[in-house]
């Protein structure tokens, strides 16, 4: 598995829309982390554009799984350029589903190919202006507890050594709490054991995605 991906930021819709001969299409593009969310994500696009004729579906999640559906459009006009788009942009843990109003005139395969692509060429773009397309980097948490003395050193190792601290506790000493890219923690771990003299306190979470 990669050590880093891209995606849309959490609880954001990218929308974007591609008009031609007065058929509307509405790309709806938002994170995922299974394929329950994506179906839940369809429904819910179903539910608010019921009297839409399509609600075209395409997703792809971090673990590989790839699904699309044209949902009653002609076969590979719809699902598959929409899963083409979220590929060609490098996404993973997306879901786009494409609602088509129908303008009254058939627009052909090639039409169809087109504009199901536009929308959700559209829908990244919006996303990504907003700054919603977020990378999703594998790291560790790591917890280090210092006495107050040697808070500000730590504090300086932990910048050194490419972490960000992302919280404190202050009792009968400090509980620094901090995030690395995974593996890079390592490097803070000698600079400890020589200020501590070998009594070193380091904790480290397993490694999960999160933007960094």
């Amino acid at each position: 598995m990669a050590d880093s991906y891209f995606t849309v930021r959490s609880g954001v819709m990218g929308l974007g829309e591609f008009e031609d001969r007065k058929s509307r299409f509405i790309a709806q593009l938002v994170h995922v982390e299974s394929v329950d969310e994506a179906q839940a994500h369809h429904a819910a696009v179903r539910a608010r554009h019921y009297d839409a004729r399509h609600n075209v579906p395409a997703f792809i999640l971090l673990d590989g799984t790839e699904r699309a559906s044209d949902d009653g459009e002609p076969q590979r006009t719809s699902g598959m350029p929409t899963l083409e788009v979220l590929r060609g942009a490098g996404l993973k843990d997306v879901c786009c589903v494409t609602t088509r109003y129908f303008g009254g005139t058939l627009l052909g395969p090639g039409g169809l190919v087109r504009a199901y692509t536009a929308a959700a060429q559209a829908a990244i773009e919006a996303a990504r202006a907003a700054g919603d397309i977020v990378e999703m980097t594998s790291v560790a948490n790591v917890d280090v507890a210092v006495a107050y003395s040697q808070y500000e050193q730590v504090v300086r190792m932990i910048a050194d050594t490419g972490g960000k601290i992302v919280g404190t506790d202050y009792t009968e000493e400090v509980l620094i709490h901090a995030i690395y890219r995974e593996g890079e923690h390592e490097m803070l771990r000698p600079k400890l054991v020589e200020l501590t003299a070998g009594r070193e306190r380091l904790e480290v979470a397993p490694a999960h995605f999160a933007e960094f």
